[in-house]
């Protein structure tokens, strides 16, 4: 197999282990994300052209497969991009990209605005017969079965917009606080103080811009004070195999390189 061509300098990905994100300007085409958003208005409880018609902060819409949207997550620069950050043959395509987080201007508080690292696997108490109830579900220090947080955004998104917030760095004290659990990982985590004093970004851009965030990256939404609705998709990239720690070859992803950074073994 052909190694795709690098989607990033040595600069960027150490800026990756550093800060725990980097974000990829057009990483797939404005034009994919037009079409994404007609298909999603159509899906919605209200009308594009009607401000009043938008009664609630965000609505949550299922998994999208089909075209744009599968066209939008298999571009060549996002496989290169995973191939740096993750590993060639350590990541599993995606057919589709999940859901959609519709945030729109809205008085009220969302509801769901907490500090959180978004969980991968589930523990041994859940309910096998809830596939929607995740109270349960934990996230571990090699990271089992998320190779990445990933921020696609279908529209312009501002300061105002609701952009994702991002704790610069919380990466590594998540790295440290997971790794007395074990395998076993942790679930209920209190994370408001974690990566408190961390600067917080915002994940702005233009249509057609990717974030591709570490696992451990401590986020979290806000309340949208624009005038636009925003349309994010937040899909995890999954792994064809278990991030390592220990590996004879040294052959260290990013995502693992950060993981013993923080853990002193670098």
């Amino acid at each position: 197999m052909t190694a795709n061509p690098r989607a990033f300098d040595d600069a960027q990905i150490a800026k990756f282990i550093r800060d725990g994100f980097v974000r990829i300007d057009n990483a797939f085409p404005r034009e994919l994300a037009e079409a994404a958003r007609v298909i999603i208005w159509r899906d919605l409880p209200c009308s594009e052209h009607d401000p009043a018609s938008w009664t609630r902060p965000v609505v949550r819409l299922p998994y999208y497969g089909g075209p744009p949207f599968r066209d939008a997550i298999n571009t060549g620069v996002l496989h290169a991009a995973f191939d740096q950050i993750v590993g060639q043959g350590r990541w599993r395509p995606r057919r589709d990209i999940g859901t959609f987080p519709v945030r729109f201007p809205h008085p009220d508080d969302p509801g769901d605005d907490g500090w959180h690292v978004d969980l991968s696997f589930p523990g041994e108490a859940s309910n096998p017969n809830e596939t929607q109830d995740f109270s349960a579900w934990r996230v571990n220090i090699t990271s089992r079965g998320r190779a990445l947080l990933l921020l696609f955004l279908f529209s312009d998104v501002g300061d105002d917009d609701a952009p994702t917030r991002i704790r610069v760095g919380s990466h590594l004290p998540m790295a440290r606080y997971l790794a007395p659990a074990g395998d076993a990982g942790r679930a209920h985590m209190l994370l408001e103080q974690m990566g408190a004093d961390c600067p917080v970004a915002l994940a702005t851009g233009a249509a057609g811009t990717v974030y591709l965030c570490h696992p451990f990256l401590v986020h979290a939404a806000q309340k949208h004070r624009g005038t636009r609705p925003r349309f994010l998709a937040q899909p995890p990239l999954h792994l064809a195999e278990p991030y390592r720690l220990e590996r004879s070859e040294g052959d260290y992803s990013p995502v693992e390189v950060a993981i013993r950074l923080a853990l002193g073994r670098i």
